[in-house]
């Protein structure tokens, strides 16, 4: 499957950032030799902002330890964030031992001296915050996002696994997460489409030892063999607070967090020395022809080359190739493969790391595809590229929206934190993104054709060809690389004679910070005006940042097909037509004059709706709308655009079969809504609706369901309401027009009876297990539906939920469980979900099912004041960002809801009894009368058959529950093994094919 076919366009463009800037930032001078506390952490470094400059203000100290704190003040919103990045990653590990940085990042989630199992996610989540961990090639950090009152619990907390793990790391613990990352593993290489591809670009690319020549997860053999002691001298060699950065941003004042990092991290001693490493880049004698067979349909090319490190001063001069060569629709590569349907996506990027770099480029071909022919069209692209040279315009209009995007990559605190903490990690100097937005301003046409002549022009490249299962003839060629292992030599022993000494303390470290008054929250004051062809505007002044964000929304979408089931898809190809060519301009040059001007466009289709999303600077406000105008309002309707979204389309729904993820969600919906209700198909159609789809059926569809009358339109930014609603004529002479009404789908037989629907996947690794069924709750705001949220927020709506845990930490069957109310206007399912590793199949589903049982049967006092905590407190993280406040905003149209809903919420949450919670899981939680969906290997449903449940086998076909072609009559439940299961590869990738919420 192709990453871009379901990506989440809203995150890409409701992000806001700071000022362009111009000037240089000022650096205060700093007397390096000078305390600034008497416990010796020394002020190193204070970087403050000019004017509207692109910096990120920021005081940089020193412990005496060797910690490094870095501290940016932002008191827009009550929040902080907390970043710990070590530089250690998978490039610190050696031949054999793969995938410890990644495994320790999951290790230090288990518990400290101070902090119980389970409790780190638990005491930030009842702070009201959010938290996370990542591991990549170079660094491992970990963070967390709280109400600025939580600030000293944040540091606690980030502290205690810093000084005082090992004690904590057990056996059990150590064999909890093995079965955790290998679960991981499973859901993001081993089981899923072209999972694999940049493991084995890597291997082939990278001589035997180079540490990049591994995957940052590890290979399961390497797990398989390491232990609790290994894991030990991993965090002895590389977690010293000398080996780390502490980035804290938000509301706090300097002088606050400098006194807390001092109080709980000053104590920890020092590590052994760590030194950055410096890697001659790969060289590649010849083209590396490799390739492997893969549940797919869609074969897949990619062409990798060696570039450079990130922070390179060629690296901003390679990014501009890769945008050109492949980044939009102006790019060759569309032009030459895509526009001309010989290929549904071609494209290319840069990727960069502390020690290496890569230049990709990549083609997925249609279904029957040869990928020699994919091969040949990139070469003659890049002979046209160097022929036709780079344009000035062209380069312009990158530099402009990559300055855009640079900005909006700073959009909250957390995201100011971050970079800050990648900076210093990896260069030692946080102030790097001045010298970013200068190189990228300096990018000349000569520069960017050096670069490109300098590291890819008649470069050798690995050439990775990933073809469907049973059709090695569709690779580009033969392969001729093997592994050679021949000029490896092993590293010095790094881990030999580590000792563990524990900090010691002036203070109770085992006594909780207390945090003090919660922060004062402000819902964002807005405007609203309904114009006189219907359309409902909502917005709010956000005067951070000199940037727009609109959300139109057109209600109607899918559900406008109820009489039409054989044309579903219909709503999101309109979509893709709506964004391509308008009267006046053609796609290529809509996108590129949106482009010249930063600014940003996409249209998508769901369930109830249309979606129009659109960024804009302040500054470029009134020429971006001339261009939302064109294509909102005057599309084209091209023939040719039509024939090639639909070949696209077509190829995307083909593919969705080898999906097991996508499969268990199209079956589960299927019988949750029912035979004939369009909502229980996907989006994107089926094979035989989208091909019945004709270009006049797109403009019937536009004609019909696209109007003001049922849209409202969200604006956010640096705006008030005088100054926009002129700007808005457009909208206001859009004529209304009665769309066509909603045909009601039939009602969907509740089953009588709990029963288990398997589909088989042949040979996977990992089961796909839905539970649930339509409830009869329309999304609401202070009514049952939202009480159905709250109880649900503690079976399976956080990570420290009953249903994750018991499935993730306690019997390490899955990488993730969850469960989820997600109505709209329209009642949707209540569905349990998780995918599990394949021996835990059945295990897996009498766990879910006895969870859901149990759950009705109440909750404990410490559960409420968690869920009342949590809940309550998560408000400030609500409103941080642009794209949340036009969320926030446009869900008060789409709903009706009053002004004073959010305290009505608070007031519900705050009087909430275990009663009340015990009486909405009876209420809503109907476990007798559910459907079990399960998509995994057949020889696991003997095991299934002996839970008690009627089991049908289920046959899916052109993404429809096409036939039951047996019912097994299941014996009564047998007693299954519990946590004596054989580990194994797992799946459980997080994609919804519809994933419906009006929270």
């Amino acid at each position: 499957m192709s990453p871009r076919y379901f990506l989440g366009l809203l995150g890409l463009v409701l992000m806001v950032a700071p000022a362009i800037a111009q000037q240089k930032p000022t650096k205060a001078p700093i007397a390096k030799t000078a305390p600034t506390s008497s416990s010796g952490t020394r002020l190193v470094e204070k970087v403050t902002r000019k004017g509207n400059e692109l910096v990120i203000p920021y005081e940089k100290y020193v412990l005496p330890n060797g910690l490094t704190l870095i501290v940016t003040e932002d008191h827009s919103d009550p929040l902080v964030h907390v970043d710990v990045t070590y530089h250690v990653g998978s490039a610190r590990e050696q031949v054999g031992k793969s995938g410890f940085a990644h495994f320790f990042e999951h290790m230090m989630f288990q518990g400290s001296d101070h902090v119980g199992d389970e409790q780190h996610f638990k005491l930030v989540t009842a702070a009201g915050g959010n938290l996370n961990g990542s591991t990549n090639q170079d660094r491992t950090n970990y963070f967390e996002t709280l109400p600025s009152n939580q600030l000293e619990t944040a540091l606690w907390l980030e502290a205690d696994r810093m000084g005082f793990l090992l004690d904590a790391v057990t056996q059990p613990k150590f064999e909890n997460q093995r079965s955790t990352v290998k679960n991981e593993r499973g859901q993001n290489v081993d089981n899923r489409p072209y999972g694999r591809a940049y493991e084995i670009v890597g291997r082939t690319m990278f001589p035997y030892g180079h540490p990049y020549s591994w995957p940052v997860i590890g290979y399961l053999e390497d797990l398989d063999r390491s232990d609790v002691n290994d894991l030990k001298n991993f965090f002895l060699r590389w977690y010293g607070p000398n080996n780390a950065t502490l980035t804290i941003a938000g509301d706090v004042q300097p002088a606050q967090a400098v006194r807390l990092a001092e109080k709980y991290f000053g104590p920890i001693s020092k590590g052994p020395a760590v030194r950055n490493v410096k890697l001659p880049a790969p060289v590649l004698g010849q083209n590396r022809y490799v390739s492997y067979e893969d549940n797919i349909t869609q074969p897949m090319l990619m062409l990798s080359m060696p570039t450079v490190p990130v922070y390179h001063p060629d690296e901003v001069a390679l990014d501009a190739v890769a945008d050109l060569l492949g980044g939009d629709k102006n790019s060759l590569l569309y032009k030459n493969l895509v526009k001309n349907q010989l290929a549904p996506e071609a494209y290319s990027y840069q990727s960069n790391s502390e020690l290496a770099g890569e230049f990709v480029i990549g083609v997925m071909a249609f279904e029957g595809q040869r990928l020699d022919s994919a091969e040949a069209r990139v070469r003659r692209t890049l002979a046209e590229f160097e022929k036709k040279g780079i344009a000035a315009a062209d380069l312009e209009r990158y530099k402009t929206q990559a300055e855009v995007n640079l900005i909006n990559s700073l959009s909250s605190v957390g995201a100011k934190a971050s970079r800050l903490a990648q900076f210093q990690t990896l260069t030692g100097n946080a102030n790097l993104l001045p010298v970013q937005l200068q190189r990228l301003r300096a990018l000349t046409p000569a520069s960017v054709q050096a670069a490109y002549n300098k590291y890819l022009r008649g470069k050798p490249a690995v050439i990775l060809s990933v073809v469907p299962k049973g059709k090695p003839e569709l690779a580009a060629r033969t392969d001729n690389f093997t592994i050679d292992k021949a000029g490896y030599k092993a590293p010095a022993d790094e881990y030999a004679g580590l000792k563990y000494a524990k900090a010691k303390d002036s203070f109770d470290r085992g006594k909780q910070p207390t945090s003090g008054a919660n922060p004062v929250l402000k819902v964002p004051a807005y405007w609203q005006q309904e114009m006189p062809n219907g359309l409902r505007v909502i917005g709010t002044r956000n005067d951070e940042v000199p940037t727009i964000t609109m959300l139109l929304t057109i209600q109607g979408g899918q559900r406008l097909l109820q009489a039409h089931p054989d044309k579903v898809g219909l709503a999101e190809m309109t979509a893709k037509m709506v964004s391509e060519s308008s009267q006046k301009y053609t796609t290529e040059e809509l996108d590129a004059k949106l482009k010249a001007l930063g600014s940003s466009m996409y249209i998508s289709a769901g369930d109830d709706d249309i979606k129009v999303y659109v960024q804009s600077l302040t500054k470029n406000l009134d020429p971006t709308l001339a261009l939302v105008e064109e294509r909102l309002l005057h599309p084209r309707f091209d023939p040719k655009d039509f024939e090639r979204l639909k070949k696209q389309q077509l190829a995307m729904v083909n593919d969705f079969q080898s999906q097991a993820r996508v499969v268990a969600d199209l079956v589960f919906n299927g019988l949750a809504y029912g035979p004939g209700n369009v909502t229980g198909l996907a989006v994107s159609g089926t094979p035989a609706s989208v091909a019945a789809i004709t270009l006049d059926d797109v403009k019937q569809f536009y004609q019909q369901s696209f109007a003001p009358n049922v849209s409202h339109l969200t604006l956010v930014g640096d705006v008030t309401q005088q100054q926009v609603l002129p700007k808005l004529g457009f909208l206001q002479a859009w004529p209304r027009h009665e769309v066509p009404a909603l045909v009601a789908a039939p009602a969907a037989a509740q089953p009588d009876k709990t029963k288990l629907y398997f589909v088989a996947k042949e040979n996977a690794p990992q089961s796909e297990i839905r539970i649930g069924y339509l409830t009869s709750l329309p999304y609401d705001a202070t009514g049952d539906y939202y009480r159905a949220t709250l109880a649900n927020y503690l079976l399976g709506g956080a990570f420290n939920s009953r249903v994750n845990l018991n499935l993730r930490e306690d019997k390490g069957y899955t990488y993730g469980a969850f469960t989820d109310f997600s109505s709209t206007r329209y009642a949707a399912p209540f569905t349990a979900q998780a995918g599990v590793r394949a021996d835990a199949t059945a295990a897996s589903v009498r766990e879910m099912m006895k969870e859901l049982t149990n759950y009705r049967n109440g909750i404990s006092a410490d559960e409420l004041q968690f869920l009342q905590a949590s809940v309550g407190q998560s408000e400030a993280l609500k409103y941080e960002t642009g794209g949340q406040k036009a969320q926030f905003l446009s869900r008060m149209l789409e709903y009706n809801l009053k002004p004073d809903y959010v305290d009505q919420q608070a007031t519900i949450l705050r009087q909430l009894t275990v009663a009340d919670v015990q009486a909405a899981a009876q209420k809503n939680l109907p476990v007798d009368n559910m459907y079990i969906v399960v998509v995994g290997d057949r020889k696991y449903l003997p095991e299934l058959q002996q839970l008690g449940y009627e089991v049908v086998e289920t046959s899916f076909a052109n993404n429809v529950v096409a036939t039951t072609t047996a019912t097994t009559a299941s014996p009564a439940p047998a007693a299954l093994p519990e946590g004596k299961l054989k580990v194994e590869d797992t799946e459980g990738r997080k994609m919804k094919v519809k994933r419906k919420s009006g929270k």
